[in-house]
């Protein structure tokens, strides 16, 4: 899982300051996020080609090995999202995810809130996306 975050991450976001190191990365997977997160993954013939982690109505990590974006693969995660947390959820990206922020707003989340990064260990400017029931589906 963790893999999939760093090789998603390098390549989306290669302008993007990498608050921790490969290492520290999957000691958070292992220790922090997996026993304490609701964490999905996608698998395709065996290998993770996708990870979803979902905290309270936070959408908190969806990443796609990049070999693997643009095969409907992030649109089911996000569908599971809704069905697990189907009073609404928000999540962050950063401004300068693009690709993301479009994937976000054609799955029915709207811009709630920008900010300049001073909250995120990254300091890089990011908007709160919300979804709620009823909103259109794609």
């Amino acid at each position: 899982m963790a893999d999939v975050w760093l090789r998603s991450f390098a390549a989306a976001l290669p302008s993007v300051r990498r608050a921790h190191t490969d290492d520290q990365v999957r000691s958070w997977f292992r220790e922090v996020v997996v026993p304490g997160q609701e964490t999905w993954v996608a698998t395709v013939h065996g290998p993770v080609v996708g990870i979803m982690v979902l905290d309270a109505e936070y959408l908190e990590q969806l990443y796609l090995d990049p070999a693997w974006q643009g095969q409907g693969i992030g649109g089911r995660l996000v569908h599971l999202a809704k069905q697990r947390r189907p009073a609404g959820l928000a999540l962050w990206t950063f401004q300068v995810n693009e690709s993301a922020r479009r994937f976000y707003e054609r799955h029915g989340f709207i811009a709630a809130e920008s900010t300049d990064g001073h909250r995120n260990e990254e300091h890089e400017p990011d908007i709160r996306y919300v979804w709620s029931p009823g909103e259109q589906e794609p």
